[in-house]
């Protein structure tokens, strides 16, 4: 039957003048031309995974974007499973290596063409369909805060519980491997204290976001969409932070005005929505459930 092995990569991409470029690398063991990739850790993420691979293969740190499929195929006699995320490409530069002897940045096209394996251009198609220069809003809910019965003081000053707190290091993660470069909060500590270390890793403040709190989103849900897109327009890569109450909807809202069809919307505590938007409008949205 064989193992199953987890893998993740990406669709780096940079702009070239107006032009956007993709790389691609050459494996000497295989004499092939693909997408950087490779297995995960143990105990690593997919996300993870593919921001280190693409490092170690291509020099270059990126700044993840959305999801663009999962491949499947043999190896070995072994099932090789690889998510891909588009990648935005920071910095970095490539140094030759015995498993990446050489890297290519080329047009969409044209690495199409020269890419080995059939099962990659998929995903290059994948990423070619939307422009490439997304804006990205992580739509965050609270972390675990214990029972609301248990709460005998005012529900906005309930703090996170053990779990919650368990929960954080995975956000604070997710929003690094994003690139994320300011945070917004629902004005709860349970809020805030989610998303605070990740403002502390920034330097900045938690901006405080009335309109998402669940008390204020009822009858006013369309000056929070408002807000929201608001904190879109401001360009970047923004933590926001609410609640169970007001995420689903708020993405729902989102999702139909755009006509993009969602399986279906889940906000489980901890969970992290992965927003785009194109000029102000929604065209991709991943669902990611934190442990």
């Amino acid at each position: 039957m064989g193992r199953v092995i987890a893998a993740a990569g990406a669709v780096v991409w940079r702009f070239a003048g107006a032009e956007i470029e993709v790389v691609l690398v050459h494996r000497p063991r295989y004499d092939d031309w693909s997408l950087p990739k490779g297995k995960l850790d143990a105990g690593e993420s997919v996300r993870a995974a593919a921001v280190r691979e693409v490092a170690e293969e291509t020099g270059v740190r990126v700044a993840l974007g959305r999801f663009l499929g999962e491949v499947r195929y043999r190896v070995e006699g072994d099932h090789k499973v690889v998510d891909y995320f588009a990648a935005h490409a920071e910095s970095g530069s490539f140094a030759p290596s015995d498993e990446v002897d050489e890297v290519r940045w080329l047009p969409v096209a044209p690495a199409r063409a020269m890419l080995t394996h059939e099962h990659d251009r998929p995903v290059l198609d994948e990423f070619a369909a939307l422009p490439a220069a997304l804006t990205p809003l992580l739509l965050v809910r609270h972390a675990k805060a214990g029972s609301r019965d248990a709460w005998h003081d005012a529900d906005e000053l309930r703090p996170l519980s053990k779990n919650g707190q368990r929960q954080v290091p995975p956000v604070r993660a997710l929003a690094a491997l994003f690139g994320s470069d300011r945070v917004h909060s629902a004005p709860h500590v349970r809020c805030v204290q989610t998303v605070q270390p990740i403002a502390d890793d920034l330097g900045v403040k938690v901006a405080e976001e009335e309109l998402l709190t669940e008390k204020s989103y009822r009858g006013a849900e369309t000056a929070a969409q408002r807000r929201l897109l608001e904190i879109v327009a401001d360009g970047g890569v923004p933590v926001v932070c609410s609640q169970g109450g007001v995420i689903p909807d708020l993405v729902s809202r989102l999702a139909a005005e755009a006509g993009l069809a969602l399986d279906r919307v889940e906000s489980k505590k901890g969970s992290v929505w992965a927003l785009f938007f194109d000029q102000g409008r929604l065209v991709a949205a991943d669902y990611l459930a934190v442990p």
